[in-house]
């Protein structure tokens, strides 16, 4: 029984190719290194060609099974999306992937966050330097999942009676950015995190791509997206947990 993955130098790659299975199963990640609101948009660089460039690859591999995962934010409503150009891509991708003769699924992830995060190391550097970060909306509420929560779900998901279905893998609670990163800065002893204020929107967008503060202001319903992996639940539904795990895997 094997386990291929298109994107295994990634993140998620590298953690899903630890897992045992036990089919013949193939899970494409490629793109995924954007699921985040932990980068400051340069993982949406030259997306289009990395992410179409993945589904061919996955198509060409030979599995019994292909998974294709995806992002939780795309409700599969482009033109009311401010990264509408994003989101047509990741419709395609997903279209692509589930038009192929051997059966296929797609996975929409929640924000992806996790110890083996570099983007989320940076911040740890950032907050220790006292260096305010964009927070975006507090009232825009958005899904998470922490990563090898992920892992589980695009697994678990590789089954046939789910050929042709688009899945949702979050962890059910939807949360603002600021709030997640005010609490995980305060966990790094940054007793009141700093945020850009919005006035200096001109000027930071030297910094930070306008994707990213898009993604900071787009939320998401307030009920979690549907249908959810069958048989699968995320075992960390807690943000504050799961950032507990984080600080702990890094002390040790």
């Amino acid at each position: 029984m094997t386990l291929t993955v298109t994107g295994a130098r990634s993140e998620l790659g590298r953690l899903l190719v630890q897992q045992r299975v036990r089919a013949s199963i193939h899970i494409n990640v490629a793109g995924q290194q954007a699921n985040t609101l932990l980068h400051d948009g340069h993982a949406w660089k030259d997306f289009e060609r990395v992410a179409l460039a993945g589904v061919r690859r996955a198509l060409a591999t030979d599995a019994k099974m292909r998974v294709h995962a995806s992002f939780a934010f795309v409700l599969g409503d482009p033109p009311r999306d401010p990264l509408r150009s994003l989101a047509q891509v990741i419709l395609d991708c997903e279209r692509r992937a589930l038009s192929s003769s051997v059966p296929a699924c797609v996975v929409r992830l929640g924000y992806l966050y996790g110890a083996s995060s570099r983007d989320l190391r940076a911040y740890r550097t950032a907050f220790r330097l006292g260096r305010p970060y964009w927070a975006g909306s507090p009232d825009a509420l958005q899904y998470h999942l922490y990563e090898t929560d992920a892992v589980s779900a695009l697994v678990a998901a590789a089954r046939k009676d789910n050929a042709g279905k688009t899945l949702y893998a979050t962890d059910g609670h939807p949360l603002a950015f600021m709030r997640f990163m005010d609490d995980f800065a305060r966990k790094l002893g940054r007793r009141l995190p700093l945020h850009v204020p919005r006035i200096a929107t001109p000027i930071i967008r030297a910094i930070v791509r306008k994707e990213h503060m898009q993604q900071c202001d787009l939320a998401m319903p307030a009920r979690a997206p549907g249908p959810s992996v069958p048989d699968w639940k995320p075992e960390v539904t807690d943000y504050r947990a799961g950032q507990d795990r984080v600080v702990a895997s890094w002390n040790a």
